[in-house]
């Protein structure tokens, strides 16, 4: 190749630069992502005397590519059925961190003179936490495993969402440059109405066709599929209007779900480090020394506003959420930085060419500063709760305790008139939602089709009765759904009220699915508005009394529930202990974990009885994982063995003993670099007065004894391989062992002296 194309040089030069970076970093302890931010700056235009990057606009395409598999790589991480079982304690929370810091940063910026795009910018950038640095800080620390790590874990995931809606919103901004009340909602509503119809759909088709290519997926083909469904909906999310960042990540959440997911995430981490590589050494390109340097003051307040309102604001949340005070304090310190997010919004507001070239600058290096703080800051949580534990008044204990600790109520009553209105509302939304949509595929894509096909009135009858067709199942199913359960047929039988209002609410919902058969006959059919209005009612009744469109819609609802669950179904039998009992033990403060036993433990082969973990650490062992079997509350003598996972109840503090105690090393198995014990081949020839002469094997129990093992002889120009019990050694054979340095030692020693071979070499050896 006579010349290498400038994007194949930049993307050497980035990749080399990142190597020799990771490595660095590594040796200091320190993350991974702060590396590749300094390679990028090495890499840089800044830096002259190193080979650089030369067009920065090839950087900008692996960047992209980047932000696509790592949001993908998040959605993997994500899945909607996590965020509802997070509950209300990270989401309010996470709304009360989140909100504040947006406000704090809006605020900081118009009081610094910014435009309002950057003051917006500034605020979006601030809050949003690193999900990277504070893994990579609880697993240096041991902290993952503590109730506090739980609900940092669950606003981590409530932030996901946010951020994914704030980069639509702030797209909307900048494309309007101006902020209208009424253009949010409608880019809120449309986001909501695309996300509902993409989760419904992938969740319906993906998991089905994935089931139906299974003895076909090997890493390979996962792979490909996997990266194909992401760029797909990347594509897609593209052509309605939305980000390519949105399309990655609902592709995740969606793939998320299968059981497939954590093979998907699997095969896709390579890609993810990859392509997320070059887009943090990207970040490092636009550190600007001159930029910091003049903005350097700026820099420090923005990193006091992120340490100590980050700190205050999740503190607050947690609190009002309802835990108390040394957890809040715990989880508040823990976000007390930004990260990914952060650079991902700042790299859109320069893609949109809304902001000002200064801000990017400034954001990662208060990044790098907060993410180097963020182990100091978690140890800091401890001490200022023990201060403040000290000087709060006597009477505001339930601040410590949290009042969520004793008000917790496991079960909620709910009478039957809320049972039967929520779930009649939640089925109405869901399948109008699902109708609409249909009517927006047929017009977007079935009608331009049938009338380059067919066209005139006849075109655009073949168009209702395809869009009817498809929306008869979801429309029968807002008008009949709920009609046969428990809570009506109660309501129906308890008063001729209760008859009346019942029957006001069908009518409610047939005149809804009315109008969405008027949404399709009135656009194809503008000069018969009156026939529509006469046909539309009739076309209702066909479809709720068609016991087609009936089965049509249970076996619609029937599949996705099956591929909604299955994973969920999966887990739940897997698990040492049923969901809900787990959930009940949380609520008394009790936790269950699962702790992994290392092949270094110093409990490998003890009993249970021996290592009498209730009384030394408190903790209650409820399950041992041993591959396959499952062994449920085991007894006192039940031994511990490599890999066993250990399903464990108690207090954090408790469990953190627990931890210590199982993931102790054991320091004479560690210290052994090299393992001394290898198995050689060694040859012996058996010389005249050999006490072996005219023995068999099996007299001679070679084997047993010295723990050598003969797998060859040689017998003057013939070659004994199969060698039997009974085979006689003779003068000047020579034989082949294999056994252990020490072990072939000792029998070469016995051998020489012409001793009887017995157990005692074994002692020599």
């Amino acid at each position: 190749m006579a010349h290498l194309p400038d994007f194949i040089v930049d993307l050497a030069i980035i990749l080399i630069t990142a190597g020799i970076a990771t490595v660095v970093f590594k040796w200091l302890k320190q993350p991974v992502v702060l590396g590749y931010i300094v390679a990028g700056f090495i890499a840089g235009p800044f830096i002259t005397w190193l080979p650089t990057v030369t067009e920065m606009g090839n950087v900008e395409i692996w960047a992209e590519i980047g932000v696509i598999f790592l949001l993908f790589a998040l959605g993997l991480e994500f899945s909607f059925k996590k965020l509802v079982d997070v509950g209300g304690t990270a989401s309010i929370a996470t709304l009360i961190n989140l909100g504040s810091m947006i406000i704090i940063g809006y605020v900081a910026g118009q009081f610094l003179g910014w435009s309002q795009m950057d003051s917006i910018f500034l605020g979006g950038m601030l809050s949003m936490s690193s999900t990277t640095i504070i893994i990579k800080a609880f697993n240096d620390m041991g902290l993952q495993k503590q109730k506090f790590a739980g609900i940092v874990f669950g606003m981590l995931i409530v932030e996901d969402l946010a951020a994914i809606l704030m980069m639509v919103l702030l797209s909307t901004l900048a494309a309007s440059n101006r902020i209208e009340g009424a253009e949010l909602l409608n880019s809120v509503l449309k986001l909501g109405f695309f996300i509902f119809i993409w989760f419904v759909v992938g969740i319906y088709l993906i998991p089905t066709i994935l089931k139906k290519l299974k003895k076909y997926l090997n890493d390979e083909t996962l792979l490909i599929i996997s990266a194909g469904l992401c760029l797909g909906m990347v594509l897609f999310a593209s052509k309605v209007g939305f980000s390519a960042a949105l399309g990655a990540f609902i592709m995740g959440s969606i793939l998320a779900e299968t059981i497939k997911a954590k093979k998907i995430e699997h095969v896709m981490e390579p890609v993810k480090n990859l392509f997320g590589a070059v887009f943090f050494v990207s970040v490092g390109m636009m550190l600007d020394p001159y930029v910091l340097y003049d903005y350097a003051w700026l820099i420090l307040v923005l990193t006091v506003v992120v340490l100590v309102g980050r700190v205050i604001f999740a503190t607050l949340g947690v609190l009002a959420a309802g835990n108390g005070l040394k957890v809040s304090l715990q989880a508040g310190f823990s976000l007390a930085q930004i990260g990914e997010f952060s650079f991902i919004i700042a790299t859109l507001g320069m893609s949109l060419g809304v902001i000002s070239d200064f801000l990017y600058p400034i954001i990662v290096t208060v990044s790098i500063i907060t993410t180097f703080t963020t182990p100091y800051f978690i140890k800091l949580s401890i001490p200022v709760y023990n201060y403040l534990e000290k000087h709060i008044p006597s009477g505001w204990t339930k601040l410590i305790d949290g009042y969520a600790s004793s008000d917790y109520k496991p079960v909620n009553m709910q009478n039957d008139w809320n049972k039967l209105l929520r779930s009649v509302l939640q089925n109405v939304i869901i399948y109008t939602i699902l109708a609409i949509a249909v009517i927006i595929l047929c017009e977007q894509l079935i009608e331009p089709f049938i009338e380059q096909h067919i066209g005139g009135a006849w075109g655009r009858l073949v168009i209702a009765v395809v869009a009817l067709f498809m929306m008869a199942p979801f429309l029968r199913a807002i008008v009949m759904k709920r009609n046969k359960s428990p809570e009506f047929r109660h309501l129906w039988n308890d008063s001729h009220f209760n008859r009346g209002v019942l029957i006001s609410m069908l009518f409610l919902r047939v005149c809804i699915c009315v109008g969405l058969v008027l949404a399709v006959l009135i656009p194809l059919f503008p000069k018969a508005t009156i026939w529509a209005f006469i046909v539309a009612l009739p076309v209702v009744v066909i479809t709720v009394f068609f016991k087609g469109f009936h089965k049509q819609g249970v076996r619609i609802e029937e599949r996705f529930l099956e591929n909604l669950r299955e994973k969920q179904v999966l887990e739940t039998e897997n698990a040492a202990l049923h969901p809900e009992v787990t959930h009940d033990l949380l609520s008394k403060q009790i936790h269950i974990e699962e702790i992994e036993v290392s092949p270094l433990s110093p409990r490998i082969g003890k009993s249970l009885k021996e290592s009498n973990f209730r009384q030394a650490t408190g903790v209650n062992l409820v399950t041992i994982i041993r591959g396959n079997r499952k062994i449920n509350i085991p007894d006192a003598n039940e031994r511990i063995y490599p890999y066993d996972k250990l399903i464990v109840a108690g207090s954090d503090e408790d469990i953190q003993r627990f931890i210590t105690s199982i993931e102790e090393r054991n320091q004479a198995l560690a210290d052994d670099a090299e393992p001394q014990h290898h198995v050689r081949l060694s040859q012996y020839i058996i010389e005249e007065g050999s006490p072996m002469t005219g023995k068999s094997i099996q007299e001679l129990s070679i084997q047993e004894k010295t723990e050598c093992m003969i797998i060859g002889i040689d017998r003057g120009e013939h070659s004994v391989l199969r060698i039997t019990p009974q085979f006689t050694f003779e003068r000047g054979d020579v034989l082949l062992l294999a056994g252990e340095t020490a072990k072939l030692k000792a029998f070469e020693e016995n051998l020489c002296r012409g001793e009887e071979i017995d157990s005692k070499m074994l002692q020599n050896g």
